[in-house]
């Protein structure tokens, strides 16, 4: 195998974030707003979706300078078919030596063990309350938390690695953060928060409903003490503490309060095919017509190549220095 190599002064492109499905089973706080996605909303239709024999084909390209992790994401990924299937044949891939599912956990109960037979290494659960009434505030359809919980059981037994995201909005879940971490410093299971973020053009975003990473640190704090950790490889977007009582450990992901562009080794891939070089990115680059077009793996990596060397995304450094804010993509068509 030929591999390519980025120039020496570049960020690496460790990370390859795939949607693989637009569609979901309840809203989210970022990404599904009722007034946009209501019951008749329509979403893909199945032609327009990469094939896993595209999405496997781009997963090789991408391995071959360096692309280490591969992460898919939606919509709720779990919801297309034979997910398990993708996952094993992503993980014979040379180069690629971890392989995790973001999803609300809803359908892990049925598909846990067979994704961790496939080859899957972790899931990212997302999860905005501990507590029902919030929790059903949160998603939008009255879902009750006892789904979502029995299916981080389910992936706990099955052996996968388990991380929490729960995204902090002030006005509207910040009760939780103390909630959250009393229930997860028990499970053992690594919760991360995640500062309210202006993602997409829809979520009523604003600095005011910001709960700042010092804020989320400092109360978890004043009852469960913590001692900060190193990062654990190079464009680790989140900042880690562990309880100093325990093993176990949070992360915050401070896009807002601390930009991190400098260090992001991330790319993100749509479930149409479009490649994104920032999750508050405009226009994305249409890599399913190239593979559509019959190119070769070679002048698709040369491209490739081109567009990561050029980026200069750096809309976070942007928004704290009060620059002019622009249309973004939605974060239901990028995924996360």
């Amino acid at each position: 195998m030929v591999n390519y190599v980025l120039d020496k002064y570049d960020r690496p492109m460790k990370d390859l974030r795939i949607s693989v499905i637009d569609q979901c089973n309840f809203r989210c706080t970022y990404c599904m707003p009722a007034e946009i996605f209501g019951d008749d909303f329509r979403f893909m239709p199945a032609k327009e979706l990469l094939s896993f024999d595209e999405i496997v084909r781009l997963v090789e390209i991408f391995a071959k300078f360096g692309t280490e992790k591969v992460r898919l994401t939606g919509g709720e990924p779990l919801m297309r078919k034979n997910m398990d299937q993708l996952v094993s044949r992503l993980k014979q891939i040379d180069g690629i030596n971890d392989i995790a599912i973001t999803t609300n956990a809803i359908f892990l109960v049925k598909q846990a063990q067979k994704l961790k037979e496939a080859g899957l290494d972790r899931v990212n659960v997302s999860l905005d309350a501990i507590e029902d009434e919030v929790f059903k505030q949160t998603n939008g359809r009255g879902i009750k938390t006892s789904p979502v919980l029995k299916g981080i059981e389910a992936a706990r037994k099955a052996g996968l690695a388990i991380k929490i995201n729960m995204v902090v909005k002030k006005g509207m879940n910040e009760s939780q953060i103390l909630p959250m971490a009393r229930y997860f410093k028990e499970t053992g299971d690594t919760l991360r928060f995640i500062e309210f973020m202006d993602v997409g053009n829809h979520n009523g975003w604003n600095l005011d409903t910001v709960v700042s990473k010092k804020e989320i640190v400092d109360e978890i704090n004043q009852e469960m003490p913590l001692e900060p950790l190193d990062a654990n490889y190079f464009g680790e977007v989140a900042t880690r503490y562990k309880y100093k009582d325990s093993d176990a450990e949070i992360g915050i992901i401070s896009s807002v309060s601390d930009a991190f562009c400098s260090s992001c080794t991330r790319v993100r891939l749509s479930a149409d095919g479009k490649l994104y070089t920032c999750l508050f990115a405009s226009e994305g680059y249409d890599i399913r017509q190239m593979l559509r077009s019959h190119m070769s793996d070679h002048e698709i990596i040369l491209y490739l190549i081109k567009i990561w060397t050029k980026r200069d995304d750096q809309y976070s450094v942007e928004r704290a220095e009060g620059k002019p804010q622009k249309e973004k993509i939605e974060m239901s068509y990028i995924g996360g």
